[in-house]
């Protein structure tokens, strides 16, 4: 009797892997980078303010997801589109307080140094909804017996240096990630019995910002 010849194993046919919805797919750091610079241009054209594109970055490189990216990026045009319109540039560029107060929300264009001066007043800048071109805003603050103030939005990254004599000058901001290409900001402190400090959001109003945010958590919620 003669044994059945064996049959080759016949492959079995490959099933088709499910297709991942491109918004799920995650992200890699070029596109992270990419979103980056479109939010970069997107400022210079005048479409965000320094809080809006210190948020909106901060949010790009925490991404995980092309959907998530797309998202940062949802309501801005192509590069170049038309009817981009910067905000007319700063006329005032120094700010003063001789035994008296100064505060100053900034709503223009800075392209060049600001100044804050006080001597026994207090000067208060508040930054966050100015527009800056170039991503890096210089300020030389000077206090001699007084105060001053500069608020900057949340995610910037502060380059202090200068001096104090029987002063203070500190930064109190949460400080971005290593090797995150984001918005600067350079004070030249010069404290003489004064005191000089740099604040984000968060530092600024914290219990505003909890409250907001606890707000914000309860009205997503289903």
């Amino acid at each position: 009797m003669n044994n059945p010849t064996p049959q080759p194993d016949r492959p079995q046919p490959r099933r088709p892997s499910p297709q991942v919805p491109s918004g799920s797919v995650r992200a890699s750091d070029a596109e992270r980078e990419a979103v980056v610079e479109l939010l970069r241009i997107a400022s210079v054209e005048g479409r965000l303010t320094f809080a809006e594109l210190t948020e909106r970055t901060e949010a790009a490189y925490g991404a995980v997801t092309r959907g998530e990216l797309e998202k940062i990026t949802a309501d801005l045009p192509g590069v170049g589109a038309p009817g981009a319109e910067p905000a007319p540039a700063l006329q005032t560029r120094r700010f003063t307080a001789v035994m008296g107060d100064a505060r100053e929300r900034i709503v223009g264009r800075i392209e060049e140094e600001l100044n804050a001066l006080s001597v026994m007043g207090s000067v208060v800048l508040d930054l966050r909804d100015a527009q800056v071109p170039r991503g890096e805003v210089s300020i030389v603050a000077t206090a001699v017996m007084g105060d001053v103030k500069i608020i900057v939005p949340d995610g910037v990254e502060v380059r202090m240096g200068g001096y104090a004599v029987m002063g203070d000058r500190r930064v109190r901001t949460r400080r971005p990630e290593p090797g995150h290409t984001v918005p600067v900001v350079h004070v030249r402190a010069q404290s003489v019995m004064g005191d000089i400090e740099i604040v984000d959001d968060e530092h600024h109003a914290p219990i505003r910002r909890a409250f907001t945010t606890w707000w914000e958590d309860r009205r997503s919620r289903p």
